[in-house]
């Protein structure tokens, strides 16, 4: 997203002319890019692309390899560039971000129904993201989401083993 539109064009292999031809302008072809990522976001996090029973851990330890994986990485850097540019003020950015966190949230749902516990879990899930992206290491989120969740529930998560909470 921060390319020019000349460095888009040669590493597509099509002139500045008809980038700006077929989409218009910078904002719609951004808005175009977004959109497909969106899609594709979708397809592969799907609450359906999981079998129902299915534990937590599993669904959980299935999105980290997806994730995580090799081929993901492109799409991966895009998405933290979406966030950066919600970060400093850019309304499509934050509804493209608020739009994944719902997806997230629905498809953890379906598996883990404790909202709060959802909530942990998609905190911890981004900052071991950020921190692999940083890192190269997928294992120590890996490991941290292992931990937090059980093996054997779709019904338990991290806040469920807690007594009592104290909410801010």
């Amino acid at each position: 997203m921060d390319l020019s539109l000349d460095q888009l064009a040669t590493a597509v292999g099509i002139s500045k002319r008809m980038l700006v031809h077929y989409f218009g302008d910078r904002e719609n072809l951004e808005q175009a890019a977004m959109t497909l990522l969106e899609e594709r976001l979708r397809a592969q996090f799907a609450p359906e692309t999981f079998p129902d029973g299915v534990s937590s851990q599993t669904v959980v330890t299935a999105l980290w390899e997806r994730s995580t994986a090799p081929s993901a990485k492109g799409v991966l850097l895009l998405v933290m560039d979406l966030s950066r540019r919600a970060w400093s003020g850019s309304t499509r950015a934050k509804g493209f971000y608020l739009e994944q966190q719902r997806q997230w949230v629905r498809l953890l749902m379906k598996f883990l129904p404790d909202q709060t516990a959802v909530e942990e879990v998609l905190q911890l899930f981004q900052g071991a993201l950020l921190a692999y992206l940083i890192t190269g290491d997928p294992e120590p989120g890996k490991r941290s989401l292992a931990r937090i969740l059980p093996s054997n529930s779709t019904t338990q998560g991290p806040t469920s083993q807690k007594k009592t909470r104290a909410r801010p």
